[in-house]
């Protein structure tokens, strides 16, 4: 995910992401907690994702 995709979204859409990238996240904690997780990059991926978005909602909120 790029941060000039999420500029261009609203700030509902932005919420929306935000709460699939958290479920996400939840899963693949799960996954690595026992032991399912193969692919553990997917976690800083999916961490830096919500980094974004969160930095996204801030910037439309202070305009």
């Amino acid at each position: 995910m790029k941060a000039s995709d999420l500029r261009g979204k609203e700030p509902a859409e932005l919420q929306k992401e935000l709460e699939a990238l958290l479920r996400a996240q939840f899963g693949l904690r799960m996954q690595l907690a026992t032991q399912q997780l193969t692919n553990t990059s997917q976690l800083k991926k999916v961490r830096r994702d919500i980094a974004r978005v969160r930095t996204m909602m801030k910037e439309k909120s202070a305009k």
